[in-house]
């Protein structure tokens, strides 16, 4: 059992492939529109069960529990040289002058 206020994720179906509106993209309406949450569980529950949460912001949500404790996992993709490349150039024009103050 999974105690209450504890720090937890949920997913939720938003619509249905059928309910997505017929303006999108072929490939974006055959797919459901999800959504995964994360909160404070407002009551005891177990993993798959239905249940409601309080995310950081205030904003309750209801969907299934599918995580305990999640983290926040960024990426912005592989590393790419030239980006390293960009940032020192622009580096260099942005500082340039106050280093020849």
């Amino acid at each position: 059992m999974i105690s209450k206020n504890t720090w937890v994720q949920i997913h939720k179906i938003v619509l249905k492939p059928e309910e997505r509106p017929a303006t999108l993209p072929e490939e974006t309406r055959k797919v459901p529109l999800e959504l995964w949450v994360k909160g404070y569980l407002l009551t005891e529950a177990n993993l798959g069960d239905e249940v409601s949460v309080r995310t950081i912001t205030g904003r309750l949500e209801c969907g299934t529990l599918v995580q305990i404790n999640p983290c926040y996992l960024h990426t912005y993709g592989a590393f790419v040289p030239e980006i390293l490349k960009i940032d020192l150039i622009v580096k260099d024009a942005l500082y340039r002058s106050e280093n020849h103050d």
